[in-house]
């Protein structure tokens, strides 16, 4: 079993204590967003890998020598200022980036420029500049960068005062191929695109899964399925496990789609326990819980 933690909301910036209780505790739970009293109970001694996915590793990095688990990050940084998203300041989530690679090794570090959206503010040159001064700087301590462009979610569309982006042209990504994969490659790093249409290859890029079956068999020894729970229609990425809670992210980023009811997310922080086996809340006791074995194997 691989758990994803956490696409529906950073865990790793938020609630790293909660997960840590969990470890050592042994099991955590996790509610169906779709169906509340459906509760999966997993325990890590049935799971084969971590990934962390997070815009703030700080919080758990002198954590990571006691869990005992292959670990894979994945570290996202955006260029975009406190309007689009509530991040610690950027310089500190680079050094983040580094201090992970020396722990954990720089195959296990993936770097996410991740979503990339033009607008007045936000332009070509203004990304350019951005994605320049990144790869100088990890240079040694990642291998590979992966990009993807905005999608058009309710919640994006929504906050559409707020982002101001626009339609991108094909002489837009012609020069964002080019640019990037020049700033990339004087820095021995690869770079990927993620579940893309447009994908890049004409300029160099790598197509590929986040989480492929080669890279999962090369981190577990395992064969995994493909994670057919995905909507989008260009993802491979093997089955992972994700743990994470919609609308309990104080990220609050303009463009996400786990937050689409943001007038909740403060009510679902407050409703945290870091003692209890639910990432937000408490077992009631008509909960139907069911033990999540290890059935996704090939």
């Amino acid at each position: 079993m691989i758990l994803n933690v956490s696409g529906r909301c950073d865990i790793i910036a938020f609630y790293s204590e909660w997960f840590m209780n969990r470890y050592k505790e042994g099991f955590l739970d996790v509610r169906n967003p779709l169906y509340y009293k459906n509760v999966s109970r997993i325990y890590f001694k049935d799971v084969d890998l971590i990934v962390f996915c997070t815009k703030n590793p700080l919080p758990i990095i002198d954590k990571l020598s006691y869990i005992k688990k292959p670990i894979l990050f994945h570290i996202t940084i955006t260029p975009y200022k406190n309007e689009i998203e509530k991040t610690i300041p950027k310089g500190l989530i680079i050094e983040g980036i580094k201090k992970v690679s020396k722990i954990i090794g720089i195959d296990n570090v993936y770097v996410r420029y991740d979503p990339i959206f033009i607008s007045d503010k936000y332009n070509i040159e203004y990304h350019i500049k951005s994605f320049d001064n990144l790869c100088n700087i990890l240079k040694g301590y990642t291998k590979r960068i992966i990009i993807s462009f905005m999608d058009e979610y309710k919640n994006t569309k929504k906050n559409q005062k707020y982002l101001n982006y626009k339609n991108m042209s094909d002489i837009d990504y012609e020069i964002i191929g080019k640019s990037f994969y020049k700033s990339a490659s004087k820095n021995g790093i690869s770079l990927q695109t993620c579940s893309e249409q447009r994908n890049l290859t004409e300029y160099g890029f790598i197509k590929d899964d986040c989480l492929s079956k080669s890279l999962a068999y090369k981190l577990t020894l395992k064969k995994y399925p493909k994670w057919y729970s995905r909507n989008n229609k260009y993802c491979n990425c093997v089955k992972m496990i994700d743990i994470g809670v919609y609308n309990c992210c104080p990220h609050l980023c303009k463009y996400c789609y786990a937050n689409f009811k943001e007038e909740v997310v403060n009510s679902n922080y407050l409703n945290h326990d870091k003692n209890s086996s639910l990432l937000i809340g408490h077992l009631n006791k008509d909960d139907n819980i069911r033990i999540l074995k290890n059935k996704f194997l090939c």
